[in-house]
């Protein structure tokens, strides 16, 4: 609280606001830039997918996500054995390797691996020299038909969390019931001493009255 005879607070928060305040006027060009770095990069790797290489599927870290699936950074060496790509091959294909990632499970390996031979079966491998080519490389009529370039990502992932199935009340005992079931036991371990004690007092009083 103000106190005294003093001037009455009068802050001039209009001098000077250009300082204090944050425009983003280049919205629009850096939007511009984006677009024309991501045409120039899908031209440097034409024919290849404009994507990037193909990624596992892996699950999230933490309690907060791990019910979901995303992309991982590469395949590991034993999902590339299962689907029967060599590792160093691998990168040449399209196909991004992680060297130190382990699997924890069958399920994760199976899925990474039939995403492989998914993605293998469906790849078309360009002869470094047209007219000659080598052994793992396409047929030319597979390579004549494959004229333009995979714009979007490699086999998506679905956005789709694992949740657990529901359970129906109708499928639930009404007998069972769970609330009075932890108060009742919870009673009796807050009592089970004071019981004992009292068993104890009337055995001992029955048997000097027996005497």
């Amino acid at each position: 609280m103000v106190k005294h005879n003093n001037v009455v607070p009068n802050q001039h928060f209009k001098k000077k606001w250009q300082f204090y305040v944050k425009t983003w006027f280049n919205q629009p060009a850096r939007k511009e830039r984006r677009h024309a770095k991501r045409v120039a990069k899908a031209k440097a790797v034409f024919p290849r997918p404009a994507a990037g290489a193909l990624r596992p599927v892996v699950t999230g870290q933490t309690v907060r996500y791990n019910l979901r699936k995303r992309a991982g950074r590469g395949f590991s060496l034993a999902e590339l054995k299962e689907a029967g790509i060599a590792a160093k091959v691998a990168p040449t294909l399209g196909i991004a390797v992680d060297h130190r990632r382990r699997n924890r499970s069958a399920e994760s390996l199976a899925a990474n691996a039939s995403r492989l031979k998914a993605y293998k079966a469906a790849l078309v491998v360009f002869p470094r020299k047209a007219g000659k080519p080598k052994a793992g490389d396409s047929d030319a009529a597979a390579v004549k038909a494959a004229v333009g370039q995979h714009a979007g990502p490699l086999f998506p992932i679905a956005p789709k969390a694992a949740r657990p199935a529901k359970l129906e009340t109708a499928s639930v005992d009404a007998a069972n019931k769970a609330y009075y079931t932890l108060r009742l036991e919870r009673t009796n371990a807050k009592l089970q001493g004071m019981r004992k004690k009292r068993a104890e007092d009337e055995e001992k009083e029955a048997a000097a009255a027996a005497k």
